[in-house]
């Protein structure tokens, strides 16, 4: 009879230790899923930082490459325009005058610094692009085995008892999968 008595509190405490070891691991894997959640915020947190950034460079060199040459095509036009020795000398002048403007930008500078920043940029929102999809495929991958974990016997009938409930996985649809445009 004592034997009895051993074996069911053996069972009982090696189904307890189940228990306890499988709550443990769905907490363990919730919490997977909540920071690969968390790590998809934080990246697109840092992309939607980023692009006003990259955005702002780009105007910026574009407004200084711009004025360069819209005084290069004025003083062009200028000289095409003038008919007289004075306004085509005048012309000449002012031509003469963005060409060296621009040559000295080119030679002191032959890689702008905005263009350096924006390529900078760029490989910045290209690294955030690769850590937003690493992050999607860590919290989709972690999303799998905790809503594998809760679905699986004997597991399903203790999680759902103990509030586990299955996770979305992260899912692109629509004009989220459409290539972007970025007009500037």
């Amino acid at each position: 009879m004592m034997i009895w008595i051993w074996i069911i509190i053996a069972v009982v405490v090696i189904f307890l230790l189940w228990i306890w070891g499988m709550y443990n691991r769905l907490i363990v894997l919730k919490n997977r899923v909540e920071n690969g959640w968390s790590q998809i915020d934080v990246q697109l947190k840092r992309r939607a930082d980023l692009i006003p950034n990259l955005v702002n460079t780009v105007k910026g060199y574009v407004k200084h490459e711009k004025e360069v040459l819209e005084n290069v095509t004025k003083a062009r036009a200028s000289l095409v325009k003038a008919t007289d020795i004075q306004g085509k000398a005048k012309a000449d002048n002012q031509l003469a005058g963005a060409l060296k403007t621009l040559f000295a930008v080119a030679e002191a500078y032959p890689n702008l610094k905005a263009n350096e920043n924006f390529k900078l940029m760029q490989e910045e929102l290209a690294g955030t692009e690769n850590k937003i999809a690493y992050s999607r495929q860590f919290y989709n991958d972690t999303v799998m085995s905790f809503n594998q974990a809760i679905q699986v016997f004997p597991t399903n009938i203790f999680a759902r008892n103990l509030g586990f409930k299955e996770r979305e996985f992260f899912k692109t649809e629509g004009k989220e999968r459409e290539v972007v445009k970025v007009d500037f």
